[in-house]
């Protein structure tokens, strides 16, 4: 278990050998990821795991990926998918063209979860989403689009709660162990890097989703990534985050207004 101290010096090293700058993140769920990642590399300090880091290329990687992918799963919080079917959707339909930024998409499944759910609104031919991620792992497996079925029954269940109109199983080819989401379902998406600390405004986009992903950094970064997608968004855009997340302290609180407070759901205003 590594120190305050050590933990700002590792972030210091990162950030100078590497330009990754999580100096913003906070620092509980930084030093929870990083024990969990020494603990699993069997490291016994802050020496041996910048070590390891600085001299091994594909062990930074993996630390990497340990540090910024969040769990996630088809359809999570069902609640929030209706709403955005009843009350954003609508809205949608009335563009010719539907840009979408899916950001920290992590490893697809909300992205896919999106996709479905515009297939099934007769909004997927005009769509295009762009999923985007820090994690290189994480894309890698998002572009793959296959997951394990042992947590299929519960994702059926979220499907249904939020409205789904077919069977889950029509968008995905199986065997035993595995699924891989249908082919047709990937060709309106781009996944690719990016990082919301360092890099700019992605695309123009009519909706922004980044859920559970502002609640690891802290204050000053979640203003600096909720002005990021400020400006990504047209006038009467959407803005979609966690449940446990707010725009209520933000720089740009102002600058949106509710469309559902439960759900987290904003449109820009001005």
């Amino acid at each position: 278990m590594i120190t305050l101290n050590e933990l700002d010096e590792l972030l210091f090293t990162i950030k100078m050998q590497f330009d990754y700058d999580f100096s913003d993140y906070s620092k509980a769920s930084m030093l929870r990821r990083i024990d969990r990642f020494m603990s699993i590399n069997k490291m016994k300090n802050a020496v041996d795991l910048k070590f390891e880091l600085i001299n091994k290329p594909a062990i930074f990687q993996n630390f990497i990926n340990e540090i910024v992918v969040n769990v996630s799963e088809f359809f999570r919080d069902p609640s929030f998918y209706k709403s955005l079917q009843e009350k954003v959707f609508p809205y949608l339909d009335s563009y010719p063209k539907i840009n979408i930024w899916s950001a920290g998409c992590s490893f697809g499944e909300e992205t896919y979860s999106l996709n479905i759910l515009l297939k099934e609104n007769n909004l997927f031919s005009k769509s295009r989403i762009y999923a985007t991620d820090i994690s290189t792992n994480a894309i890698a497996k998002s572009k793959k689009g296959i997951y394990e079925n042992a947590n299929f029954k519960d994702y059926t269940k979220n499907y249904y709660e939020c409205g789904g109109k077919e069977s889950l199983k029509n968008y995905f080819v199986s065997d035993e162990r595995h699924s891989m989401i249908n082919s047709e379902l990937k060709q309106n998406i781009l996944f690719s890097n990016h990082n919301l600390v360092a890099d700019g405004v992605f695309k123009e986009c009519q909706l922004i989703l980044c859920r559970n992903v502002l609640i690891y950094f802290n204050n000053d970064l979640q203003n600096k990534a909720l002005e990021l997608f400020y400006k990504s968004l047209p006038i009467h855009g959407f803005l979609a985050i966690g449940k446990k997340e707010t725009l209520r302290f933000s720089n740009v609180n102002s600058y949106f207004k509710e469309i559902d407070r439960e759900e987290k759901i904003y449109q820009k205003i001005r």
